[in-house]
């Protein structure tokens, strides 16, 4: 059995993971699809303070309370900075990490550096002067809640060597081209990764769920 754990993107709570961690779970291993501080069924805990290390103790909490060891951490998106973080914290209970179409951060990276002006453009939409959440744009699922900002632009900072075990799913269905492509290029040379095209958009979970499962279960083993 396999412990996993599941960190949505931006905007997006624990629902956007359910599915797979039932799969998961039919398949007899244990999955925690997470809901980051301020985001989806913890909006309610949204103020100015929240960031990307609030974000990652969230992770850590979790590995802690449970007292989970060899985990398997997967991120979508934004969540590609959380696992990451959180493996550096807490090397000793990580396993491996599964980078679902995400940014992956190096030392001093944020979010906000990793992505396009595309992006870039999407977390300032509607945002009023002074403000320190990002609401959710019209397109999305209706369940997204607004992001804190600061998660978005706080750099990452890393400590340790990273996790040996590292899946990157790539999705080749955006429109207008993947702003990760770059990054898929350079990964697929790289000593350490396994990189896995996928034909669907970027919410890889709803667009090939049977593709991503493979991958997870894969990165257990």
């Amino acid at each position: 059995m396999t412990t996993y754990i599941l960190v949505p993107g931006a905007w997006h709570g624990a629902w956007t993971f359910e599915p797979l961690a039932r799969a998961l779970r039919r398949e007899g291993h244990e999955a925690y699809p997470l809901s980051l501080t301020g985001v989806g069924a913890r909006k309610h805990l949204l103020t100015a303070s929240v960031n990307l290390d609030t974000h990652i103790q969230d992770v850590v909490g979790l590995l802690e309370d449970e007292d989970l060891t060899d985990v398997v951490l997967v991120g979508h998106s934004y969540g590609g900075m959380v696992i990451t973080g959180a493996a550096d914290r807490a090397p000793e209970r990580v396993a491996g990490l599964v980078y679902v179409d995400a940014v992956v951060p190096g030392d001093g990276d944020s979010c906000w550096s990793l992505v396009t002006d595309r992006e870039r453009g999407w977390y300032l939409t509607d945002v009023p002067d002074g403000g320190h959440a990002s609401p959710p744009l019209p397109f999305f699922d209706p369940r997204t809640t607004p992001h804190p900002l600061p998660s978005l632009t706080q750099p990452l900072r890393l400590h340790n060597p990273p996790v040996a075990s590292r899946d990157y799913v790539y999705a080749t269905g955006w429109p207008g081209g993947s702003p990760f492509a770059a990054l898929r290029e350079r990964l697929g040379g790289e000593a350490g990764w396994r990189v896995h095209d996928v034909d669907s958009g970027h919410d890889v979970m709803s667009g090939a769920p049977e593709e991503l499962l493979k991958v997870v279960l894969g990165a257990a083993r």
